[in-house]
């Protein structure tokens, strides 16, 4: 009679863990898909022309440059326009800052939009924080954009039409992409590593939360049978 009590024992504990460890499983496979997609959002980098904010870490791609216009001594910045060209023949004018340091990486493209040369350069992706155009420097741009654009270019850049084609800034990729910390990742990592732990326990016999079911049940049949 005391063995098979035992046994019942046993049994009852191990459904009991099994259940624990199918909830622990449950909420594990939920946190991981979330910490994945929050960490995906955190990391996403989206095209120059999607951009809402200065905050907002963003990308162009380089098929045509110009020489620089406008140069930040100090700083060692020169600011370039380029058009970035769409597989539909499409193409958009922007500005850029960059570190003339690394003008050489832009030289065949240069050139190429020049015709210095008639080989045909690979587009470079570059990276950046959009920064707000000063009064000035939107006057340097007016200045200096019809020396670039297409001849066979049917827009004409002015003051009032300027943002819309333009944008009101400019792509700056002297700029490092900024690590933000996210209490959504770090909560949903924490309970992560907290469920992890509790499934731990729950198969080595050492969670708490298995001996207070296991005393409430036992309590309960105790009561049924008195």
């Amino acid at each position: 009679m005391l063995m098979k009590k035992k046994k019942k024992v046993k049994l009852r504990r191990f459904a009991i863990k099994l259940v624990l460890s199918m909830v622990y499983l449950v909420i594990i496979t939920i946190l991981l898909v979330s910490s994945y997609r929050i960490f995906k959002e955190k990391k996403l980098i989206s095209p120059w022309e999607e951009v809402h904010s200065t905050d907002e870490y963003s990308y162009v791609e380089v098929s045509k440059m110009s020489e620089k216009f406008a140069y930040y001594e100090s700083e060692n910045i020169g600011l370039h326009f380029i058009i970035e060209e769409k597989e539909t023949g499409e193409w958009h004018t922007y500005v850029i800052a960059i570190n003339e340091d690394k003008y050489d990486d832009f030289k065949n493209i240069i050139d190429y939009s020049y015709e210095r040369t008639t080989e045909v350069p690979e587009p470079i992706v570059v990276y950046g924080y959009p920064t707000i155009m000063t009064d000035d420097l939107k006057e340097m741009v007016l200045n200096h954009i019809g020396d670039f654009l297409p001849a066979d270019s049917e827009v004409t850049i002015t003051r009032e039409n300027i943002d819309a084609y333009l944008t009101n800034s400019y792509l700056d990729t002297t700029k490092e992409q900024k690590e933000y910390f996210s209490v959504i990742l770090f909560t949903t990592l924490l309970l992560l590593f907290i469920m992890i732990a509790l499934l731990i326990f729950t198969i080595f016999d050492r969670d708490k939360i298995v001996d207070n079911i296991e005393e409430k049940v036992e309590s309960l049949k105790n009561k049924e049978t008195a």
